[in-house]
């Protein structure tokens, strides 16, 4: 998908910007379809079960339409670039527009944090997701996949713009700021620091899943291949390496 493209694609795109030729809308849709695949897996790491795999292919669907309707192949730009944008903008607007955190899940999120600040203060240091399930009675897992889920909301809903503010790229747009505050700059030096701080405090197997996840961009499945472990075993590796880092990821976001 990153090559350039031949001439017979460069002569299917002219039919389809010149004359929306069906033909050649089928075989872009198809060709490009993988990028739809790529984003929904990713998205749907920090999803609640609750959240069909199949909405958000549809929600993906009609990002790349809507790419395909608007892209110029003239511009000095890749179509899978601008279509990854537009794929993953209709579903992050798709998402925010359903309330798919459960009244449940919400409650769970509120009452672990509640707890988390009982125990640091009682501590004076930072918990472990074993201390917070024991005092919780509730498993590791259900504690990260908890936290995880309402931090994908936040940052959804800190993420939204206000309504009548133009979109582009379906809540994607850069806006073009003139500097940064230096006290901001400071800041936000000294939050990345302290994460990686943090991540170098992560075991080698939650050190690898991120850099495999957020650095190569690889998808869990493909990540399950590279270190022999099942899908599942990953996604329990990456939520617990998250939950490690969420703290700072939040004032970061």
């Amino acid at each position: 998908m990153g090559q350039a493209p031949s001439i017979e694609e460069q002569n299917i795109w002219e039919k389809w910007t010149s004359k929306r030729d069906s033909d050649a809308g089928d075989f872009l849709v198809r060709k490009y379809l993988p990028l739809v695949s790529y984003h929904v897996q990713r998205i749907s790491v920090g999803l609640p079960k609750n959240v069909s795999r199949d909405d958000l292919k549809s929600l993906g669907m009609i990002g790349l339409y809507d790419a395909l309707e608007k892209f110029d192949p003239t511009r000095d730009l890749k179509f899978d670039t601008y279509a990854s944008f537009r794929i993953r903008g209709a579903i992050i607007d798709g998402l925010r527009k359903e309330d798919w955190l459960s009244r449940n899940t919400r409650d769970k999120a509120k009452r672990i944090e509640q707890t988390i600040e009982k125990l640091e203060q009682k501590l004076m240091r930072n918990v472990t997701s074993k201390e917070i399930a024991e005092e919780l009675n509730m498993s590791e897992d259900d504690v990260h996949n908890t936290m995880n889920e309402h931090f994908f909301a936040n940052v959804l809903s800190i993420d939204e713009q206000p309504d009548g503010e133009e979109k582009e790229g379906a809540g994607f747009s850069l806006k073009d700021e003139p500097a940064e505050i230096p006290e901001e700059t400071i800041i936000k030096n000294e939050l990345i620091s302290e994460l990686s701080s943090m991540i170098s405090h992560l075991n080698d197997k939650e050190q690898l899943v991120l850099s495999l996840f957020y650095q190569e961009e690889l998808t869990l499945t493909e990540i399950g291949q590279v270190m022999d472990l099942s899908t599942s075993r990953i996604s329990q590796i990456h939520s617990k390496a998250i939950f490690k880092l969420r703290q700072t990821l939040q004032k970061i976001v």
